[in-house]
């Protein structure tokens, strides 16, 4: 299961990033903070809320394009997650975009000594403001479907609201 969430990732980045060569490219990375909540059901079962921390990079293709990779980090449940991301961009003002999207990729969860590394798929949507020709800010809400289920313990799905800055070069 393992090989096959790698593998997913990594195919859909690479299928996803190829137009990025041959467009209108616009490469950025950036940051980000915010509310992670894991519905976690079974015998160590815990209050599921706490903080994220997210470094994340990519590429804005076309204006309405964006693929991104993303490293989330929440410590309750000592949880490192991998995300490949694509999002469709939405121009509503001159310099707002709203936005919805796709991810996929791995979460590596320890609960109770427990520790599993697995496949999380989801989506998201929120709002981009162009704050200038290199900065940028997000708010996302993000759901993600998680696979964890280790000793009669399982994360049901996370979801999250993240708020992100990113630099464009």
């Amino acid at each position: 299961m393992k090989k096959l969430a790698v593998i997913s990732t990594i195919t859909l980045a690479s299928v996803v990033a190829m137009p990025a060569f041959a467009a209108d490219t616009d490469w950025f990375v950036g940051a980000g903070v915010g509310y992670q909540e894991d519905n976690i059901k079974g015998e160590s079962a815990q209050n599921g809320e706490d903080a994220t921390y997210q470094l994340r990079g990519g590429a804005i293709i076309n204006d309405h394009h964006r693929v991104m990779g993303t490293y989330s980090y929440m410590d309750k449940s000592s949880q490192n997650m991998f995300l490949a991301s694509y999002d469709y961009l939405v121009p509503v003002a001159q310099q707002i975009n709203l936005f919805a999207g796709v991810s996929a990729g791995v979460a590596d969860s320890k609960i109770a000594g427990e520790s599993s590394s697995d496949f999380v798929w989801g989506g998201q949507l929120g709002a981009m403001y162009e704050i200038n020709d290199n900065w940028s800010t997000d708010l996302t809400y993000r759901y993600l479907d998680q696979d964890y289920s280790e000793n009669n313990t399982k994360i049901d799905y996370s979801q999250q609201v993240v708020l992100s800055v990113d630099y464009k070069f």
